[in-house]
């Protein structure tokens, strides 16, 4: 009865109803009661202390006074009317004043009354101040009933417009507790782990965290609160890790033949780095067992993880096994196709392309090659996981940028075969801290390419202001001289995407006017423009036809030219510092020195200066996604983010890597002793698990 009430639709709230439900679903997302409950608040403000006038700072701080009106005036006419009380009590006076409802205050208030008086103090023409206080009648039972410590909830502009400020879903909230007197809220937690870390009852901490009566319960519900959302998540991961290796047989690719011998003894571009060879190695001891691999391999821009994957792709291939590789845009799908066929060279491999573009003749030729067994290798974008597309033996599923696909993308790639499953590596080139990388990809094995080639230059990387534009095109012009080929990247931000346009075309206008015709060619790049005109003006600049790109970060990932030497990135702040990273990662794979030049106007917050001398000071990616994760916290980091995975609405990884560990820890505890959650004290944890995971594809994919 209890996972019925909780799971009601929000509109039968009393207070709700459908056109205020239709509001919460939009702007808070919140559908149900239970969706409701966990709309935590972000602060409290105490209302369990009195202050006296004398004691009252103007310092914003917001007070709680206890007195009596002593004299009322409205003043001025129509649209300019304010209202202005002397508030005293016996030790001083005070001044409250509105500037709206003027007539229904002044009706309200009464002089001799004692009242209870709530707000914020400011000064003005040099006396306290308080603007538009909340106030009350100091009724006895009124102060007995007074929430003690007032809840502050996340609202937005359109709700409060509509009357639901964060007073107004207080009392909602406390409606809704007024319904659940009658239904139990169950608990999910084991005793066990309750009695272990010192946890409250469930229904307990939803009560304290959102009507606490002093700080201790503030804690004690936030701490029960975090442990269960972390917990529940990591117990998610273990047991689909548990399952998939239990469930799922992979291919045994028990050896290693001409294609990976022929690849590495003659094809091969440059030695291996040691972290290369360890990755290698990881993955070919697991593509050597009976069951499916599924590794995340991990690398920062530039370190050869590329190269890594088709060293596994040929090792599917001497196993009489074909391989796909999937992308997330063309241009990268493209890329790989190319890089590949040219490492490869004239090795025996029937390799093709398959994107949305891909002509109907050509894809029936791949379609029937596929099905024949003929194709060996097919690189491509979501195009593979259309249904159409069937293999005839698929034994390795190489996923590249895997956050830019949803993870039920992912599985439908290979949930296709029954049996036995394909082998899946998974490719990420931005650099997760391993705290991080442990709970987003927690089903996940996890290798790291911590080194980079030998021979790379490291990117040199510099701060410049608006007004020093000059000497940056001066630069430009010297290395454009040489030879050389520029990027120049503005943000393009979906929810300014109108304003942010016409920053990048007049950036460009700019550009073209620095740089004129026809001594300079610029092409521009930006996610308004259609897949062919996009494909144009990156085709002329990687065959170096023009030697300036303006681009919005569309040329984050995929676009891998040697012969640009400089990336500019303007607006710099508005980029978090993983984004910063990626598209700095664009130069610095040719032999030349290459340079990243970060451009921003004096005006920057103390975060974003944070960024920009972060960026100016390292190279390393990990050390980059670590201050990253300080900074914005998980929920914004590029590539990390996925719906079903990181559900948090309580935790913060970047403040709880601890508990993070804990919940790690406690969660692999419980499945060793009890994999299968057969035992009676853990009834309530499986009961949870299994209803709260009903129907969602992502439990299921293995």
């Amino acid at each position: 009865m209890s996972g019925d009430f909780l799971s009601t639709a929000i509109e039968y709230l009393k207070g709700v109803g459908p056109a205020r439900a239709d509001l919460l679903k939009k702007e808070l997302e919140v559908f149900t009661f239970n969706d409701f409950l966990q709309h935590y608040p972000f602060r409290y403000v105490d209302r369990s202390q009195f202050y006296k006038t004398d004691e009252i700072a103007a310092d914003g701080a917001f007070v709680q006074l206890k007195g009596t009106i002593v004299d009322i005036q409205i003043e001025g006419v129509k649209h300019t009317r304010r209202l202005r009380a002397w508030f005293k009590d016996d030790k001083g006076e005070i001044e409250l004043v509105w500037f709206q409802g003027v007539k229904w205050v002044s009706e309200m208030l009464k002089p001799g009354v004692e009242y209870v008086v709530f707000g914020k103090p400011s000064v003005f023409k040099n006396h306290i101040t308080i603007a538009h206080p909340e106030i009350d009648l100091a009724t006895e039972s009124a102060l007995n009933t007074q929430v003690k410590f007032m809840p502050v909830y996340n609202t937005s502009e359109l709700l409060k417009a509509r009357g639901m400020e964060s007073k107004q879903l207080s009392k909602l909230m406390r409606t809704l507790f007024t319904e659940q007197k009658y239904f139990a809220i169950l608990e999910n937690l084991p005793s066990s782990i309750r009695t272990q870390y010192q946890l409250i009852a469930r229904e307990q901490a939803f009560r304290w965290i959102h009507f606490p009566e002093n700080n201790e319960q503030i804690l004690q519900a936030t701490k029960r609160l975090k442990f269960e959302e972390l917990f529940l998540l990591q117990m998610k991961l273990s047991l689909l890790k548990v399952n998939r290796a239990k469930a799922n047989r992979g291919f045994v690719f028990d050896k290693v033949g001409d294609y990976f011998n022929a690849f590495y003894n003659q094809k091969l571009p440059f030695e291996l780095t040691n972290a290369q060879k360890k990755v290698v190695k990881e993955i070919r001891n697991d593509m050597r067992l009976d069951k499916q691999m599924n590794r995340l391999l991990q690398g920062d821009v530039g370190s050869g993880k590329t190269l890594v994957a088709l060293l596994c792709i040929l090792i599917a291939l001497d196993n009489g096994c074909q391989a796909a590789l999937m992308a997330p845009t063309e241009i990268l799908a493209a890329q790989h196709f190319a890089s590949i066929k040219e490492l490869l060279g004239d090795m025996p491999v029937n390799m093709m392309l398959l994107t949305g573009s891909t002509r109907v003749a050509q894809r029936r030729k791949i379609l029937a090659e596929l099905s024949e067994g003929t194709l060996h290798l097919l690189i491509g974008t979501h195009a593979l996981i259309e249904n159409e597309v069937k293999f005839k033996k698929l034994g390795l599923a190489v996923i590249d940028e895997q956050h830019r696909f949803g993870v039920e993308q992912r599985g439908r790639l290979w949930n296709k075969y029954e049996g036995t499953k394909p082998h899946v590596l998974v490719m990420t080139a931005t650099p997760i801290p391993r705290t991080l990388a442990m709970t987003v990809y927690g089903d996940l094995d996890l290798s790291i390419i911590d080194e980079l080639p030998a021979g790379r230059k490291p990117i040199a990387t510099y701060h410049r202001y608006d007004n020093t534009r000059h000497k940056v095109y001066e630069f430009m012009r010297k290395e454009i001289a040489k030879g050389r080929q520029v990027y120049v990247v503005y943000p393009l931000i979906e929810e300014s995407a109108k304003i942010d346009l016409k920053n990048l075309m007049d950036g460009y206008d700019m550009i073209e006017s620095a740089f004129p015709r026809p001594q300079y060619r610029t092409s521009i790049v930006h996610g308004k423009l259609s897949p062919k005109e996009k494909d144009l003006g990156m085709e002329l600049f990687i065959k170096n036809e023009t030697q300036i790109m303006v681009a919005t970060t569309v040329i984050e990932v995929g676009v891998n030219v040697p012969n640009a030497s400089i990336m500019i990135i303007e607006n710099a702040e508005r980029f978090g510092l993983s984004q910063l990273h990626q598209l700095r990662g664009r130069v610095g794979r040719g032999a030349e020195q290459s340079y990243c030049i970060l451009m921003t106007s004096h005006k920057l917050s103390r975060e974003g200066k944070i960024r920009i001398e972060t960026l100016c000071r390292t190279n390393d990616g990990f050390e980059i996604a670590d201050m990253d994760l300080k900074l914005r916290g998980p929920g914004d980091l590029q590539g990390t983010r996925q719906s079903g995975v990181l559900d948090l609405k309580l935790s913060d990884i970047a403040r709880d890597q601890e508990l993070v560990k804990t919940t790690r820890y406690a969660a692999q505890q419980i499945l060793e002793s009890d994999p299968k959650l057969n035992l009676p004290e853990n009834k309530v944890l499986s009961d949870y698990l299994t209803k709260n995971n009903h129907g969602n594809l992502w439990s299921r994919i293995a």
